[in-house]
């Protein structure tokens, strides 16, 4: 029984790390961008038609602040629910312990 136990562990171990390196691997290349200066190199200032152009996106529409604040209200009042239904059904299956006669 021991030696399943460690290699539960074991496993587990290396489902998190295995985890963690996916995440590593995905959020990495977005950390590591940076602007590519022009083709010809850093001689001279650079000319006004080599610098991109800056686009600012308006977001229109999304989520208001208090829809996501009703949503999240709503998730804790019924997590809040199903923690005192699953607390009430084990009370009720547990075994209680005889009165002495």
């Amino acid at each position: 029984m021991n030696r399943i136990r460690r290699i539960r562990r074991s496993v587990a171990v290396l489902a998190g790390l295995a985890c963690a390196w996916l995440g590593l691997a995905v959020t990495a290349p977005s950390a590591f961008a940076r602007i590519t200066p022009p083709p010809g190199g850093p001689v001279g200032p650079i000319p006004a038609s080599a610098v991109p152009d800056v686009s600012r996106t308006v977001v229109v529409g999304g989520m208001p602040g208090w829809q996501i604040t009703l949503i999240a209200a709503g998730a804790a009042l019924l997590a809040a629910a199903l923690a005192v239904l699953a607390d009430r059904a084990w009370t009720a299956h547990r075994k209680t312990a005889l009165p002495a006669a």
